[in-house]
């Protein structure tokens, strides 16, 4: 599953004592590194998803799951594959209004 670490609650405390010790900036190299390995996480969970909806599905035909848990599996591998495909089309559409400016 996609979790948005961006948006958790932080208290003003926290936040200013994370913000003390002053860390160097990413290289270029190593922000690229990162945000593929987010990337590549949060497309695995999604996968990861699938397939324990595929699990319980095989668990409910041999009656060890209920219908609510194949439902809500169902649901939540639904939404998330609906955000990725929206993130990827906001991705799309970014790259495309870059290659139309002009320098």
């Amino acid at each position: 599953m996609i979790q948005n670490h961006l948006l958790s609650a932080v208290s003003p405390a926290a936040s200013m004592a994370a913000a003390a010790p002053a860390k160097p900036a990413a290289t270029p190299a190593e922000a690229t590194e990162s945000f593929a390995s987010f990337l590549k996480q949060a497309l695995d969970g999604v996968a990861a998803q699938e397939q324990y909806v595929h699990t319980v599905n095989d668990r409910f035909l041999i009656g060890e799951a209920d219908v609510n848990d194949v439902m809500i599996a169902a649901s939540k591998a639904e939404l998330s594959l609906e955000l990725t495909s929206q993130i990827r089309n906001k991705v799309i559409e970014a790259y495309q209004e870059i290659m139309r400016m002009t320098v």
